[in-house]
């Protein structure tokens, strides 16, 4: 199910080598959250300040240029996109969100982005060919698109993100489209559930970007019971955050790691971060080294309640043991055998200290990666 079968969204997008932009008309009520950046791109305090009335007619994206650390021009610059969308849709500028992903530091074509605007809009749709032009037009260094939905209640998502990933919220852009009816209040208290249960559990290289945005979207068409609402705008969001796991800049494994025997549902989430953000753990796991000993450290620096009755298990294409209430099993060459044959997996922990349970995403650190991120702004 692509974004434009929710009634009322109309999208399309155009990509040119770096450069992109998409356009979404869709009139309804939003909400959103944020990167927690302490620099942020002027798209995000544009944007924030639009929506804080929970009304949004259209949404305007570029990519290639973050429009971040620009100073009042990027302020202006971003003011002027939502105007060129508004004047496309015959509304209010202040009715326009905007968000921006790419080099940090430059400031917006804004002729390009003139020019492209008027051409993108003049052939808006609600065809999978229109929604696959927005959803390509938002990439960067993505290396496939990323879409998740439910179809009942109606949800879909399209998103953006493969590196300068980290847990509060990952590096991304994410535009959720519903035709549940809530008040925008109800939206915000449910996207927030989903977002701290999906991407705040996500790391792909420990780098928090200034541009993060996710909004959620409603066209307001049909009543949906909150409970089942929460529940698969969960899943949408869980499913968008392991592909922007599996696509991280370089990655040939996604990485799940579930902690449970916690003292609490806190010290479970602290404790399966630390393993899922290690970049000792993602290197020993690209090189199918059953280091087991990094995920201990990473417990040990986590700042969960541990000591060494510590159990860890590795699943993948089959299943061992590595340590079992602190002692090692010595099943490392059966360990390495599941991590060459495997492009997923899962490090299962036992804290044994209580009931507690948490999860974490993330993904392997590869040379790739640094070639992708070297090379990043020639």
């Amino acid at each position: 199910m692509e974004i434009t079968e929710i009634e009322g969204v109309l999208c399309n997008g155009i990509k040119e080598g770096k450069l992109g932009l998409g356009i979404v008309k869709c009139r309804g009520s939003v909400v959103g959250v944020f990167t927690k950046n302490k620099i942020k791109a002027a798209p995000v305090i544009v944007c924030s300040e639009h929506i804080s009335d929970g009304k949004i007619e259209g949404l305007i994206v570029n990519s290639g240029n973050a429009n971040a650390f620009t100073g009042k021009e990027g302020i202006e610059d971003a003011r002027e996109m939502c105007r060129i969308a508004a004047k496309l849709m015959g509304c209010y500028e202040r009715d326009i969100a905007v968000a921006s992903t790419g080099v940090i530091g430059k400031r917006l074509d804004m002729e390009w982005i003139k020019e492209k605007a008027s051409i993108v809009f003049s052939e808006i749709g609600n065809s999978v060919k229109h929604a696959e032009n927005f959803a390509k037009a938002i990439t960067t260094t993505d290396r496939f698109l990323k879409k998740a939905h439910s179809k009942k209640p109606k949800i879909s998502a399209v998103a953006k993100g493969a590196g300068m990933i980290s847990p509060n919220m990952a590096t991304m852009l994410c535009f959720i489209f519903t035709s549940a009816s809530y008040d925008s209040g109800e939206l915000y208290e449910m996207l927030k559930q989903a977002v701290d249960n999906s991407f705040n559990r996500l790391s792909v290289d420990g780098d928090m970007s200034t541009n993060d945005t996710v909004l959620l979207i409603s066209t307001g068409r049909e009543k949906v019971k909150k409970e089942e609402f929460q529940e698969k705008l969960n899943e949408v969001c869980l499913s968008i955050a392991r592909q922007i796991a599996k696509d991280g800049e370089g990655a040939t494994k996604l990485i799940e790691v579930y902690v449970t025997g916690a003292v609490d549902e806190n010290d479970a989430i602290k404790a399966a971060k630390a393993v899922a953000s290690s970049l000792l753990v993602k290197t020993a796991i690209f090189g199918n080294d059953p280091n087991w000993g990094r995920v201990i450290a990473a417990l040990g620096y986590s700042g969960a309640e541990v000591d060494e009755t510590i159990s860890i298990s590795l699943e993948g294409a089959g299943e061992v043991k590595l340590v079992e209430k602190g002692k090692p099993l010595n099943n490392e060459s059966i360990a390495r055998k599941v991590l060459e044959n495997s492009n997923e997996i899962r490090l299962v922990i036992n804290l044994h200290k209580g009931t507690g349970e948490g999860y974490a995403l993330g993904c392997d650190l590869s040379y790739e990666y640094v070639k992708l991120n070297s090379e990043y702004t020639t």
